[in-house]
């Protein structure tokens, strides 16, 4: 049987350092940090006060209320960049199959508001405590993709990939298998997360993951340095259209790439911590490019997990020397979490742009607040460091690593004229 080339149409973003691709491709380009105190709520009992929230976004400028009480966050800002994707790609949804279509869509964490709330108005509802009605379907982390298809109409393959951080880049594999094997022309796909929340917060305190650096929070993400002591807490949502070539074609498609490779693994190690070793990863990175039918030495960037913790960027570059060996050296790699912060089930969806968009102007994002780098590091790789890079590029993989250790690597290829 002969795969379907798959090809990406269509992005939408909302993100902490912008509210669409546009503003989202300039900031990563200029080094934008999205770290800053917390203003959803109170943050001064945790030890940890500040996180890359989304700034200056109005529901209301694209819901009325009515319909806002029935989503929560997480759903919102899916259905925002999915709509911006799907007006990106220029798909006529009045000619095309719905049948077609589908919608994959990926969240680690679902509805952590709704199901904090919901919870906490029963315990304090007196002698008849109730829920709201709405609470379940609110809360549970495949609404969004079935909110998704409701909203347009998609009738193909419907459902939510749920992997912690590795969720939207699943839910990007997926959709591109479907495609290929010809089970349906267009997908929907990507994340969304909207765990900056006490709940999310004070969890992720408790593991002593975040990041503590209240007196500096836009230097607190900091991918490879020395001095790094944690994640930054991000949320917002990433979407990409998946299209089958020959689809995208015979409607004259503006095309962004093409999605060659997909690989997925696990680490069998521990529940939070990854292998020391980078034994899973190398697994993901070495199925992603057999996938993709390329030899390790054609990848030129890989925007990696790279969350700033002690354990994983180092266990991560591990992975990539042995995986690379020798065109490590030749290779671009950056951390865009220095900049986004930690959008968990969100992220391999926002990154996974950031390697489009970087194939597309031949441009490799940095990673900002790189000062002193970890002396257990190779210094003589290139970490794009603080400074965007011109470099011609033709593959870029895009990595994510989950809780549980669920692995995910994806292999994006420029589009040839």
């Amino acid at each position: 049987m002969e795969l379907k080339r798959v090809v990406i149409t269509g992005l939408g973003a909302l993100t902490p350092i912008g509210n669409n691709i546009s503003n989202y491709w300039r900031s990563l380009v200029e080094g934008v940090s999205g770290a800053a105190n917390i203003t959803h709520f109170n943050a001064g009992k945790f030890k940890t006060r500040f996180a890359c929230e989304i700034k200056g976004f109005d529901p209301l400028l694209y819901f009325d209320r009515k319909e806002l009480r029935k989503y929560d966050d997480y759903t919102i800002y899916g259905l925002v960049s999915a709509d911006e994707a799907i007006k990106d790609s220029g798909l006529k949804l009045d000619d095309i199959e719905k049948s077609s279509v589908g919608v994959i869509w990926g969240s680690g964490i679902g509805g952590i508001k709704t199901f904090s709330y919901e919870v906490g108005e029963y315990i304090r509802g007196g002698e008849n405590p109730r829920f709201n009605p709405f609470f379940i379907p609110k809360m549970i982390a495949d609404i969004a993709a079935g909110i998704i298809s409701i909203k347009y109409g998609f009738q193909g393959p419907n459902f939510a990939t749920v992997s912690a951080c590795a969720s939207s880049s699943h839910a990007i594999i997926d959709a591109f298998n479907y495609i290929r094997l010809g089970k349906a022309s267009v997908f929907v796909c990507g994340g969304s997360e909207a765990s900056v929340h006490p709940a999310g917060v004070g969890g992720f305190n408790a593991l002593k993951a975040l990041s503590t650096n209240n007196d500096h929070p836009k230097k607190a993400s900091r991918p490879f340095d020395l001095n790094r002591d944690g994640f930054v807490l991000g949320e917002g949502s990433g979407a990409l259209i998946l299209e089958d070539y020959s689809h995208a074609v015979a409607r004259n498609a503006k095309i962004y790439g093409e999605v060659v490779g997909g690989g997925m693994s696990a680490d069998a190690h521990h529940i939070t911590a990854p292998h020391p070793e980078g034994k899973g990863a190398v697994i993901v990175m070495t199925n992603a490019l057999s996938d993709a039918k390329i030899n390790p030495s054609d990848i030129d960037y890989i925007n990696v997990h790279g969350t700033s913790t002690p354990l994983g960027d180092v266990s991560e570059m591990k992975a990539i020397h042995s995986v690379f060996r020798e065109h490590v050296y030749s290779l671009s790699i950056s951390s865009t979490k220095s900049m986004t912060g930690h959008l968990l089930g969100a992220a391999g969806a926002i990154e996974s742009i950031a390697c489009i968009l970087a194939l597309n102007d031949g441009v490799v994002p940095p990673t900002i607040n790189l000062s002193h780098l970890d002396p257990g590091l190779d210094k003589r790789v290139n970490y794009t460091a603080n400074v965007a890079q011109n470099k011609e590029l033709k593959y870029a993989l895009c990595n994510t690593f989950g809780f549980g250790g669920h692995n995910a690597s994806i292999v994006f290829k420029k589009m040839e004229n």
